[in-house]
């Protein structure tokens, strides 16, 4: 396996598609916020590019909530998976779902600032 690299990506950018397809997830900063609130969000994607107001808003209700969240992907990786335009997060509503994707995540390089 030469290209190990991309592999965790691609698996979970193959992932969200399904999730989508699935309706297993929502997307969106202000439909991810609306369903935590409504407790229906079990794991949230946050795109690395997202604005920081967007995070400001969502990053202390996750925690506040203790849902389980981790910022990897573009916004346009993230909307591209679903078939869709930029997208800052997406919400999590089934649980295998979700345990895959954060485990996938956290096999992604951590994100540089820069």
């Amino acid at each position: 396996m030469s290209g190990a690299a991309p592999a965790p990506e691609r698996r979970l950018l193959d992932l969200l598609g399904l999730a989508a397809r699935a309706r297993a997830l929502v997307h969106g900063t202000d439909a991810t916020r609306r369903s935590v609130r409504d407790g229906e969000i079990v794991a949230v994607l946050l795109a690395v590019d997202t604005s920081p107001t967007q995070s400001k808003k969502l990053v202390p209700l996750l925690e506040a909530r203790g849902v389980p969240f981790a910022v990897c992907l573009t916004r346009g990786a993230i909307g591209a998976a679903l078939g869709r335009g930029d997208v800052s997060a997406l919400g999590f509503t089934d649980r295998n779902f979700a345990r895959r994707a954060l485990e996938l995540a956290a096999a992604l390089p951590i994100p540089q600032d820069e």
